[in-house]
């Protein structure tokens, strides 16, 4: 992932922030949209975009386009350096890869305890059972 690449292939689009707000907000295009072309980009190779595909799938577009937005600022440079931060931390996410587990046998001696332990629980119930002399 060349992430200074990634940043010349992002889009923006600035427009007017949704709900209330008064005069200000009826004025100003402070909320920021941001496109992201999976498919196009050149700052990914085609095994991080295939991560990409899978893990974001929910998230992309028909086009395989991922599409963030910010309005949580008045300031629209404030809102872009949000959703800049954010599109990396979900590349970052959906391009983890987490480590394989080796699958080991329990050890004698802890299927041992284990077996001891379910005897010990056993007992305790019993004694508790009531007997009825016949």
């Amino acid at each position: 992932m060349n992430s200074t690449l990634l940043l010349t292939e992002l889009n923006f689009k600035a427009i007017r922030s949704s709900g209330p707000g008064g005069q200000h907000a009826n004025k100003v295009s402070s909320k920021v949209v941001l496109s992201f072309s999976v498919s196009d980009s050149m700052g990914l190779n085609a095994a991080e975009k295939a991560l990409i595909y899978k893990n974001l799938a929910s998230k992309l577009t028909a086009s395989k386009e991922l599409s963030l937005s910010c309005d949580e600022s008045r300031s629209q440079h404030r809102n872009k350096e949000i959703v800049i931060k954010r599109f990396f931390e979900t590349l970052k996410k959906a391009l983890f890869v987490p480590k394989f587990r080796k699958k080991t046998k329990p050890t004698k001696s802890s299927n041992r305890r284990r077996l001891e332990s379910k005897k010990k629980h056993a007992f305790k119930k019993s004694a508790r059972k009531r007997f009825d002399d016949y």
